[in-house]
């Protein structure tokens, strides 16, 4: 039997899900002023999810960081003409700001950090309730991203859903998200 790669994605608790999602973002938060040791990940982490509230002071830094990461990264992907939405479908091949091998690789790890900083830092910016970046992270958890994106198709659909307050398995979650992120618009 195969096992199934996604299914610690889909069924594992979601307070560990958004510590790895912070320890992810550690670096470029430590970049934007909001430094967090691996522990202060996961007490966030569990606080969001238990929805228990954050010193306000520290919830807004978070908060804003989180948005300036996000942003950096989108600027990062529109200095090559793309938006979140074409960079996650589009080859590193196909862009045209590389010649040789090792400018490849740059421009293939930059693209890539960006996208996976905007889809973390859009899920964990849901967690903490702001929905901002809703479109981007429908996006990814209706499939959209392509093959390669099944992990943050899975984040983003779970992270959305606490959001939201839509259960994982609902048959009619996508528009239920969609519902709730036009009326948080």
């Amino acid at each position: 039997m195969i096992s199934d790669r996604l299914a610690a994605y889909r069924t594992g608790p979601l307070a560990a899900l958004l510590t790895v999602l912070l320890r992810q973002l550690r670096r470029p938060l430590a970049a934007q002023g909001v430094v967090l040791s691996d522990a202060d990940c996961e007490a966030v982490a569990g606080r969001i999810i238990r929805r228990e509230a954050l010193d306000s002071g520290h919830r807004g830094a978070l908060m804003a960081a989180l948005i300036g990461v996000i942003e950096a990264s989108r600027g990062a992907l529109a200095a090559w003409g793309l938006t979140f939405e074409q960079s996650m479908l589009s080859e590193i091949g196909d862009l045209p700001y590389w010649e040789t091998t090792g400018e490849f690789l740059e421009v293939a790890a930059e693209k890539t950090n960006a996208e996976l900083r905007i889809s973390a830092g859009a899920a964990a910016l849901a967690a903490l309730g702001d929905v901002r970046y809703g479109d981007l992270l429908l996006f990814l958890a209706a499939g959209q991203g392509g093959e390669a994106a099944d992990v943050e198709a899975i984040i983003a659909r779970r992270m959305l859903g606490f959001a939201c307050g839509v259960a994982d398995d609902a048959p009619d979650g996508l528009e239920r998200l969609r519902a709730c992120i036009e009326q948080a618009k």
